[in-house]
């Protein structure tokens, strides 16, 4: 079992649970190592004096606010840990807020969190069952590794968890950071609207976390795994083209006549005709690979990864 790495006090009113913090989420990315190009030899990052290039050792590093260039009010890491707030052993929950009302773009970061024992669970049960009826979060704030912050308290299935939120003045104004960005909306036509939203309809799907994975991080393992063994890596395909505004009417009938061929296709996957391989590109071959998982297809030219697609259509069809 995974440690908390935060325990403390979470309460609402005069109601106390003692809780311990746990992430949430992993990060499942590769991770490289920098090396000098043609030899085996690490490059670490260093503190180095960009005014002599000699290292510095880390007990002489002071902190300093830029009050202009080169000009400098130094503070020492003592003084910062004398104003800290301290540990924070407690999330007291000030108030609550129907969920509906918060901008998404608040959240930061979610944890999970649990009770701190089992003679606790009927405290923590009662928040989690009146959370989830009155489909409120709690607001929080407290103090984790010398940083403040604001949280939402809610439920997610049958546990509670805590988000780290924005502060307001941490959230940027679109209009100042994106250029080119419209100051009245531009009007689309009646027919250009009906049938974006025909297209929207019928590209809709159910949530499924499950039916999404990191192609990406695949390809780099495959990548990796292909460098090792020598063989040939396949290239993504470039980004689709923006849509030119005077095409956009063709465009969304197009992409309406193709999520129409789609519709249904999941449901019917083993009795869909096997795609003319032939016709297919490396890339388009290399997709396909991926979509039915064919083992070591990053390490396959185009004949190779046509004979693998075959048999594996011979599989499944034998499976119906």
């Amino acid at each position: 079992m995974a440690r908390p790495i935060w325990t403390g006090t979470l309460s609402f009113g005069l109601v106390a649970v003692p809780v311990g913090l746990f992430s949430a989420t992993e990060d499942h990315g590769v991770h490289f190592r920098q090396l000098q190009r043609g030899t085996s030899d690490r490059v670490r990052n260093q503190r180095v004096n960009e005014r002599t290039g000699e290292e510095v050792g880390y007990r002489d590093i002071v902190k300093g606010f830029e009050l202009a260039e080169g000009e400098y009010v130094v503070v020492e890491p003592e003084e910062l840990d004398r104003i800290s707030p301290g540990r924070s052993k407690s999330i007291e929950i000030g108030g609550f807020v129907d969920l509906a009302e918060v901008d998404p773009i608040y959240f930061d970061k979610t944890y999970y969190l649990g009770p701190r024992g089992a003679e606790y669970a009927k405290v923590y049960g009662l928040l989690h069952r009146a959370l989830a009826e009155t489909n409120r979060a709690g607001l929080a704030t407290f103090v984790m590794r010398g940083k403040q912050y604001l949280a939402a308290v809610r439920v997610e299935g049958d546990v509670l968890v805590l988000q780290t939120m924005h502060y307001a003045d941490e959230v940027r104004d679109p209009h100042r950071e994106i250029d080119n960005l419209p100051e009245q909306a531009v009007e689309p036509s009646g027919k250009e609207l009906a049938v974006a939203c025909q297209l929207i309809e019928a590209l809709s799907t159910e949530w499924d976390p499950e039916a999404y994975r990191d192609d990406y991080t695949a390809q780099v393992r495959e990548l990796v795994e292909a460098k090792l063994e020598g063989k040939e890596v396949v290239t993504a395909e470039p980004a689709p083209e923006s849509t030119n505004v005077v095409d956009l009417m063709a465009v969304l009938e197009r992409s309406l006549q193709q999520a129409g061929e789609g519709e249904g296709a999941g449901k019917a996957e083993e009795r869909t005709p096997e795609p003319d391989l032939d016709g297919l590109t490396k890339a388009e071959l290399y997709r396909l690979a991926t979509e039915r998982e064919i083992p070591g297809r990053s390490s396959m030219n185009r004949e190779q990864l046509v004979e693998a697609l075959r048999g594996k259509g011979r599989r499944l069809r034998a499976v119906s």
